[in-house]
């Protein structure tokens, strides 16, 4: 494996835990309410604005995956997606970086 896809690999595993530990941390503190969550992701215009590039991301990062998939026919690749949106974009993109750089046999 090359370095370039073992540093995918480790921004990937580090874009899933780090960020839950926070996700894990708030749901601890303030109640398994997911909707709870989402308000306090609008609490004022700076979380706002993170929530919307996140999502904005993300959706540019599933199109990409999509078309990329149908090209390359890489269909493992496609487990980017659900990372993306239940984790993040932290772990999403990496993952699939790691996925798509595997040498084409």
């Amino acid at each position: 494996m090359t370095p370039m896809r073992w540093i995918y690999l480790a921004l990937a595993i580090w874009g899933a835990i780090h960020p839950m530990y926070y996700f894990v941390s708030w749901f601890q503190e303030n109640g398994w309410n997911l909707g709870a969550m989402i308000d306090a992701w609008y609490v004022n215009d700076a979380t706002t604005g993170l929530t919307w590039d996140l999502t904005i991301a993300a959706v540019s990062l599933t199109i990409w995956i999509i078309a990329e998939v149908f090209v390359r026919r890489n269909w493992v690749a496609l487990i980017a997606i659900p990372a993306t949106y239940c984790i993040g974009v932290s772990c999403g993109l990496p993952l699939y970086l790691f996925l798509r750089s595997k040498p084409i046999t």
